[in-house]
């Protein structure tokens, strides 16, 4: 009988909940100069936390390309590798662009992991990039103290349709593509709290690609685009804002929560990043009176391969809840609007 290896038990944290924290991450990138001016080929690089690297080609084309990877978030390695697979992959729909290649980054710990654990979750990151009709055409492994998995990702896009997280225009509606809660149930599931019907609403949300970017990409209506992943709802949100010189409204109440997440929150169950992401912006932030600290750990719960966020204008709303919709993500759904103001949010019930 293959050895049973709890992998969540072999690393200090999980999934995008392990990244490093807004306010550090800029703190650690403050002294880089900017690449842009430098490099005019360089369409979109590291000065507004977007997505991907995009970098002109030529013929209006332009290659994008995004690294991500982390720990375990999940103990079954088919499940991490897929997990961690689709999550890089969304870098690149977030951009409107199309996957073309991925590289897979392995760090394994070979003295507590047995091979066939190692394959499986190899396996998982395949069958992602099978999903998406792209080759995973090789990468890099190292021997580590902690399990990590994840993809260098490329893709295309033209460059009149790359979806930038800084161009967003006062008016525009906010939708939400994938409900929160990814954070919470993977600290749930850690304690041995959530159901076999919970952690199925998790494996198929972060094993679904974001690929209804490529459609969105498509459309003049879209004005901006990210995915949220580790710095939550807010965080992300707050990225286009700052981005783009306006402030949001957020209304609680629209949006969208994975089922079984509503009361682990209200018992208490939060993530450690929820926390570093709040102390990160927080100060960006009004939470109306009747915000309850539950709710507000939902809209800073980090989101591993979460939803993309959409900044679009008013009559493209339906349409682009339409190909939501039509790609399986039943739960897409308006939950804010931006205005003419100083970057930050407001959140309201």
């Amino acid at each position: 009988m293959s050895e049973i290896v709890k992998l969540t038990r072999l690393s200090h944290g999980g999934g995008c909940g392990c990244k490093i924290a807004p306010a550090v991450l800029e703190r650690l990138l403050s002294d880089l100069p900017k690449s842009a001016l430098a490099f005019p080929d360089l369409l979109v690089g590291i000065e507004n936390g977007d997505d991907a690297a995009v970098y002109r080609i030529g013929n209006g084309m332009a290659l994008v390309a995004t690294t991500d990877f982390f720990m375990p978030i999940v103990d079954d390695p088919v499940d991490f590798g897929r997990i961690a697979a689709t999550n890089a992959l969304s870098d690149i729909y977030a951009m409107g662009a199309k996957p073309i290649l991925a590289l897979a980054l392995l760090a394994m710990p070979l003295d507590k992991l047995p091979d066939h654990v190692i394959r499986d979750i190899v396996r998982g990151g395949h069958m992602a990039c099978e999903a998406a009709g792209i080759p995973l055409a090789g990468g890099h492994s190292i021997d580590s103290v902690e399990p990590i998995y994840g993809l260098v990702a490329l893709g295309l896009v033209e460059e009149a349709k790359i979806k930038r997280n800084d161009s967003a225009k006062a008016g525009d509606i906010l939708i939400l593509g994938k409900p929160l809660g990814i954070g919470i149930l993977s600290a749930a599931l850690k304690k041995g709290e959530l159901s076999a019907r919970g952690y199925q609403a998790m494996i198929d949300l972060t094993t679904r690609l974001n690929s209804v970017g490529m459609s969105l990409g498509e459309l003049d209506g879209v004005h901006a685009m990210t995915d949220v992943t580790g710095f939550g709802l807010l965080g992300h949100c707050f990225e286009i804002c700052r981005g783009s010189g306006l402030s949001a409204r957020i209304d609680f109440a629209a949006v969208p929560l994975i089922s079984e997440t509503r009361q682990h929150a209200i018992n208490g169950i939060v993530t450690g990043a929820s926390g570093r992401n709040w102390s990160s912006y927080g100060a960006e932030i009004a939470l109306e009176p009747g915000i309850l600290d539950w709710q507000k750990n939902l809209l800073t719960d980090p989101q591993t391969s979460g939803g993309l966020l959409v900044a679009c204008a008013q009559d493209s709303v339906s349409d682009i809840l339409s190909r939501f919709h039509a790609e399986g993500f039943a739960d897409a759904a308006v939950i804010g609007k931006l205005e003419a103001g100083k970057a930050g949010i407001s959140v309201s019930m």
